[in-house]
């Protein structure tokens, strides 16, 4: 079933998508007739990285004719995805509107599952968070992820939260091989996660579009539409939670690699290239870089913590303790790190996930010094800094996955960003 209602914004599609059926090649903005859904992206994503905006500079931007990003605008205007903020009265000519997303537009609910915790959120067309609903709880199994999600969509759809008929899709992010890799104290029902269709659960409480995609993944999607990626078009993001996860995008575009799995930094093994003492052969980063290994050296000083709230506010005797395991993780961090640097050259390292944004500035400081310490680049080092989508990184970027399918061009490129 599939319904579009103009200023009602009815979004109904019932289908499944996955991440390699949504890849497209990237061309530039063009007055071809066949290009108009590309046109009619590219014009949406120049308004969301430099709104408010006069037609004039987007035309400018995407490189459109000023009549065809007047018909896109007007268009956009009578949906409801834009708005105008204000009029600018220049020197000479005519006043001229300026445009800007409105957050209203349409909304998309994006769903993480790990395994120490589910978490759905709410995102509006803006790419700001209006609802949150989060479980800690370890090896959510199908059964009680399913319990989740139909209490957190009750609660979601709650009259004054967002406009239902606006909804235009899930994103589900979540682990590669969700139930095939045994982990400790993994209970023997975790299993099923190998039998069981996210998507066809989803359908039991929504009938929109569903858009599954690894958790990293979609955390590097989610900010290069919504977050720094709108100013850098090259980066690899890390992500820190249950487990270690990286995500790759070149020149705009998200990189899978040839079977899928590109920016799987966890399977790297722990390899310090400048100290051999550091070397731990037959052990790897995803073992050394992950909460639970913070819980526990915590626990070793006394110090119960279960959750990424509970690193907040920690004592001094907490703080030491997590200033050891910050000091390790970026001993383990910046050899990939630097070797993926002189490999790609990227703008930028991101780090996101659920560590405390306190704490990810103090990890990016440690690496950033280390990097400077241990290199000497002959060109601009890419910085190492906290994601702008950090603590629910994965789930908003699950939202994000509905927006890319219906409004976002293939790629996210610097280019449409004035100055």
């Amino acid at each position: 079933m599939t319904t579009t209602q103009r200023n009602g914004a009815q979004f109904r599609r019932s289908k499944t998508v996955h991440a390699e059926e949504r890849e497209a090649p990237s061309f530039s903005g063009t007055n071809i007739v066949v290009a108009g859904d590309h046109n009619r992206r590219i014009t949406l994503q120049a308004i969301r990285a430099n709104g408010p905006v006069r037609r004039s500079e987007l035309a400018r931007l995407t490189g459109l004719t000023p009549p065809a990003v007047f018909r896109i605008t007007n268009t956009m205007l009578d949906e409801g995805l834009v708005h105008v903020a204000g009029r600018v009265v220049p020197p000479r000519g005519k006043p001229a509107n300026n445009l800007v997303i409105n957050p209203d537009g349409a909304f998309a609910l994006g769903l993480n599952i790990d395994r120490d915790h589910l978490t759905m959120v709410a995102l509006d067309f803006a790419g700001q968070t209006r609802a949150r609903v989060s479980r800690e709880i370890s090896f959510a199994d199908p059964f009680q992820t399913e319990q989740f999600i139909e209490g957190a969509v009750a609660e979601i759809l709650k009259p004054g939260i967002i406009d239902s008929t606006r909804l235009i899709g899930v994103g589900v992010a979540m682990p590669d091989e969700l139930g095939n890799i045994s982990l400790e104290g993994q209970p023997p029902l975790y299993h099923e996660w190998n039998h069981i269709r996210i998507e066809d659960v989803i359908a039991r409480q929504l009938d929109v579009p569903v858009f599954v995609e690894n958790d990293a993944a979609a955390a590097a999607i989610g900010e290069l539409h919504f977050g720094h990626g709108l100013k850098a078009s090259s980066f690899f993001y890390v992500l820190i939670s249950a487990g270690l996860g990286g995500g790759l995008v070149i020149n705009g575009q998200y990189f899978r690699g040839a079977h899928g799995r590109s920016g799987e930094i966890g399977f790297l093994p722990r390899f310090h290239p400048f100290r051999s003492r550091h070397n731990e052969p037959g052990k790897t980063l995803g073992s050394a870089i992950l909460l639970n290994g913070l819980y526990q050296q915590l626990a070793e000083a006394g110090i119960h913590v279960d959750s990424p709230a509970g690193l907040d506010g920690l004592n001094e005797a907490g703080q030491t303790c997590a200033d050891a395991w910050l000091d390790q993780t970026a001993e383990y961090l910046y050899p990939p790190l630097l070797t993926l640097m002189c490999g790609i050259d990227p703008d930028a390292v991101f780090i996101g996930g659920r560590l405390p944004e306190s704490l990810v500035d103090r990890l990016c400081d440690r690496i950033n010094m280390k990097l400077s310490m241990n290199m000497d680049f002959t060109w601009e080092r890419p910085p190492v800094v906290r994601a702008a989508m950090a603590g629910d990184a994965a789930a908003i970027g699950a939202a994000i996955l509905p927006f890319k399918d219906r409004f976002l061009p293939a790629d996210s490129r610097s280019s449409l960003v004035s100055g």
